[in-house]
């Protein structure tokens, strides 16, 4: 490719590069002097990536290898020289909420919110349960919701209740047996019941993703910074099916095969939380 002019581009607003027989004109808006100052706050995404370091050798890097690339006028030297300087410390100050928020580079980012399927997940499956008093908590689910609470981060459930469609559930004993369990495992944001059956064709029913998409939207997380953990592969497959993180946590019902199938595969609840969160085990 023949491109010429290339030095141009840096000083005139209206520079052209010819490339293949073809001019492609590429405004360039004019230079501020501190423009570079305020772009620091991108610095915060960059968590996700490299960390910055300041040291008396990064200091110093940068306005050589800025200047070098020349030809620039005094003026524009000068500029760089201080600039250089003085961009280090708010480029760091905007980096370390990014990597609080972030969490370490090369670790996968925190959801926003957590969604569990209900019956063998928070709650002992009991099929087509209509009785309150029929609810047990699975052994550590409360404590790895409460885990959730204390950072703030919002909690749904998604289960698909057949019963209804099937004629052996009302609506109204769903939700008498959903407040039973949120007064075993604590308050829950978000509930979200697919009523259909199998052979209803609908989108909500797992491993479809429409409970995963209404409850990011009922609770206003975009379904990508969502994790959904579930006992079955309809879980993880539900959740990869809206965009979200998936977490399997095996019980005696759960298919070898659906095992071998999930990405990710935790022992139980806290463990499924732990991996969520980015914490050490």
């Amino acid at each position: 490719m023949n491109v010429l002019g290339i030095n141009a581009v840096f000083h005139d607003p209206a520079a052209a590069l010819v490339a293949d027989g073809r001019i492609v004109v590429h405004p360039v808006p004019p230079r501020r002097p501190w423009d570079g100052l305020r772009r620091q706050a991108g610095n915060a995404d960059d968590a996700l990536k490299l960390p910055v370091g300041i040291t008396a050798a990064g200091l110093l890097a940068p306005a050589v290898a800025r200047i070098s690339r020349g030809p620039l006028i005094p003026e524009e030297v000068t500029t760089m020289r201080v600039t250089s300087l003085v961009i280090p410390p708010p480029a760091t100050a905007h980096w370390l909420p990014g990597l609080a928020a972030h969490g370490r580079p090369g670790r996968t980012r925190r959801p926003s919110a957590v969604l569990f399927d209900r019956d063998g997940t928070l709650v002992e499956d009991v099929p087509y349960n209509h009785d309150p008093a029929l609810v047990r908590a699975r052994p550590d689910a409360r404590a790895a919701l409460d885990r959730l609470r204390r950072l703030g981060l919002p909690i749904g459930v998604v289960s698909n209740q057949s019963g209804i469609a099937r004629g052996v559930l009302t609506p109204d004993q769903v939700d008498r047996v959903n407040r039973r369990v949120e007064e075993l495992v604590g308050p829950i944001e978000a509930w979200i019941v697919c009523p259909h059956g199998p052979d209803d064709g609908c989108g909500c029913r797992k491993p479809r993703p429409g409970l995963v998409l209404e409850a990011a939207a009922r609770l206003g997380v975009p379904p990508e910074r969502c994790a959904v953990i579930g006992d079955i592969g309809a879980d993880v497959e539900a959740a990869r099916a809206a965009g979200a993180r998936g977490i399997l946590v095996p019980t005696p019902v759960t298919r070898p095969c659906e095992v071998a199938a999930a990405r990710e595969v935790a022992p139980s609840l806290d463990a499924a939380v732990t991996m969520l969160l980015g914490e050490p085990r």
